[in-house]
């Protein structure tokens, strides 16, 4: 009995650290190219070196794209950014990494002479609130869901590559949160804020601009490939599904919804990564109450037939099926 309860704590632990070993991984692998992750397997990372990283990844120009007359889609350094201009003001959803700054500045006075009157943080994570501190001292009010400003005044610790993320400082902090549902009216939009169930994060909300119909999913939708789930922050693949099927009946044929990273999608993309999803739940979920640990479900290969289409991004299908046994 004494030897079955040991047995039991070492396998306990020894799943703690492989857990910990595979969150990092993948945290890594979304944020940050495969080239560079090769780069720095060698070494032991520290804080400097994730700075170059964020430089390296803040350097990516930043492009755009007209998603309504006051409507703009900016892609580059962190993901996707929707801009909406008018007389009432700029309002930002997402912020870029922060060596963009210069370069979104410019873009964003490029769009036109309206003051920033709000930026909007679809959920915590640095590539999508970097620019708030500079954002706000220019003059905007940062609003996200009141576990964002929770989750980025914590300190957050990938200890496999021994990265440390800072609590943000208090100007980058959002100044406004809800705990469910917000709306705003402006430039002759209106902008309905829903939190999510926890999915990538326990953080994630949507925008949804519904006189240009326009939807901004943050990280709950990556179009065209594998996303990352941050179970270290209350991820679940099950609220990636129900963030799904809460969009999907929002949006017709004619619907631009907007994912956290890859093109500009819309209801059949969405649907796509859905259908990808269930499978992908379904297959580890059966895996695991197998008996079988991370590892052993990765050696069954599970998503050999998925991967040709979804493994085109930062995570194959051997990575994704750690993140799923994670974030079940």
């Amino acid at each position: 009995m004494k030897s079955d309860f040991l047995q039991k704590q070492t396998s306990r632990r020894e799943m703690v650290r492989e857990s910990v070993t595979l969150a990092g991984s993948a945290f890594l692998a979304h944020l940050f190219p495969a080239t560079l992750l090769r780069a720095y397997a060698q070494q032991t990372p520290s804080p400097t070196d994730l700075a170059s990283i964020r430089a390296q990844m803040g350097a990516a120009p930043i492009e755009t794209q007209k998603l309504a007359d006051n409507l703009t889609l900016l892609s580059g350094p962190g993901g996707n950014l929707v801009v909406l201009n008018g007389p009432d003001g700029k309002f930002v959803v997402d912020t870029f990494l922060s060596p963009a700054w210069p370069k979104l500045k410019e873009t964003l006075d490029g769009i036109g002479s309206a003051p920033l009157k709000f930026v909007i943080d679809t959920h915590w994570h640095f590539d999508h609130t970097d620019n708030n501190a500079p954002l706000h001292a220019a003059g905007a009010t940062v609003l996200a869901h009141e576990n964002t400003k929770k989750r980025m005044s914590e300190p957050h610790d990938l200890p496999v590559f021994g990265l440390h993320f800072d609590p943000s400082p208090a100007e980058a902090l959002p100044q406004q949160t809800f705990a469910a549902s917000h709306k705003l009216e402006a430039n002759g939009e209106t902008l309905m804020l829903q939190h999510f169930a926890p999915a990538h994060t326990d953080t994630d909300i949507y925008i949804h601009f519904q006189k240009a119909n326009v939807i901004h999913m943050g990280d709950t939708f990556f179009n065209g490939f594998y996303p990352y789930i941050d179970s270290s922050t209350g991820g679940k693949i099950s609220g990636m599904i129900a963030a799904a099927d809460k969009i999907l009946p929002l949006a017709n044929n004619y619907t631009k919804i907007v994912p956290g990273h890859g093109p500009l999608g819309n209801k059949a993309d969405l649907t796509k990564f859905r259908e990808m999803l269930v499978t992908a739940h379904d297959r580890v979920q059966k895996l695991r109450s197998a008996g079988k640990s991370a590892q052993e479900a990765v050696a069954e290969k599970p998503f050999a037939d998925l991967d040709p289409v979804w493994g085109q991004g930062r995570l194959n299908a051997d990575a994704f099926v750690q993140v799923v046994y994670l974030a079940l």
